[in-house]
């Protein structure tokens, strides 16, 4: 079998259409097409529905999908762990992590380490939904508390306690007051928060809805603006915070939050990956 040629329909069927994976692979949708018709030809089978709107695999595609995408990703790790044994580590490392940690941290980590390893091209991904490492093609994914997974490893690179935050003249103008005019996340509830304060006295705030906002960037801006008072995540307002711009009133009262770089326990764990795993517990 055509082993270029199965990387390519899996790509394809990957990435849910031609148009797609030419985009994310960067090579011609019509060199895709003609590599799924060879493979077509040489099994004898169907392996994607023509003429339908959307991407459709047939019977035998989505086995053939199901049955080699990890033996792929496998022959890629035994390539990379011959590799990692070279002093320099290289080739694509693709990272998807939460938006604001991405916008916070992760950047200008991503940013040290392409100065500090020029042979690494490096993509950072910065998304909220929950990714799986092997089907989507990451080598390394960072999650918010991860639930404990047997198919996934890795370590704690960061904790974070979510603070209580407002302008300086809002804070003012309601002073010690039990409720302040508050922006929320999307959906979440209403219900008193519950701060501690940098005295350690425990606050009962209740928020009132002035605004709802579907991420936590937009609702820090809308803070900074003044619209109201919002629980955000510290590494998302430290800045803000130290350079006066925000007031804090106080912390999360619950239990911090956890941050945690996985990786497949599937694969092997390559040069480029350990490397940066490395640079995350590197503080500044």
């Amino acid at each position: 079998m055509n082993l270029i040629a199965l990387a390519d329909f899996n790509a394809v069927a990957q990435h849910g259409g031609f148009a797609a994976a030419a985009r994310k692979l960067g090579r011609p949708k019509a060199t895709l097409s003609r590599r799924v018709a060879e493979l077509e030809q040489e099994l004898g089978v169907r392996l994607i529905e023509r003429g339908s709107a959307r991407l459709r695999l047939t019977e035998d595609g989505q086995a053939l999908h199901r049955g080699t995408l990890e033996l792929l990703a496998d022959i890629v790790d035994v390539g990379e762990s011959i590799a990692s044994r070279a002093p320099v580590p290289r080739g694509k490392l693709r990272v998807s992590a939460p938006v604001v940690f991405s916008h916070a941290v992760l950047a200008r980590i991503a940013a040290r380490f392409a100065q500090a390893y020029p042979d690494v091209e490096v993509e950072l991904v910065a998304e909220d939904r929950i990714v799986d490492p092997v089907q989507d093609g990451y080598d390394l994914v960072v999650r918010v508390n991860p639930s404990p997974d047997a198919l996934l490893m890795g370590r704690c690179i960061a904790t974070d306690r979510r603070v209580l935050v407002a302008t300086p003249a809002l804070v003012r103008e309601y002073g010690k007051a039990s409720s302040l005019p508050a922006i929320l996340l999307g959906t979440a509830s209403d219900g008193p928060w519950q701060i501690r304060t940098e005295a350690g006295a425990q606050r009962t705030i209740q928020p009132l809805p002035v605004l709802r906002m579907s991420s936590l960037l937009l609702v820090r801006e809308a803070v900074l603006d003044g619209a109201g008072a919002s629980l955000l995540p510290g590494l998302l307002v430290e800045a803000d915070v130290a350079d006066g711009r925000l007031a804090a009133l106080g912390k999360d009262a619950g239990p911090p939050v956890e941050l945690w770089a996985l990786y497949s326990s599937r694969r092997l764990l390559s040069a480029k990956v350990r490397a940066f795993l490395d640079m995350l517990g590197k503080p500044g």
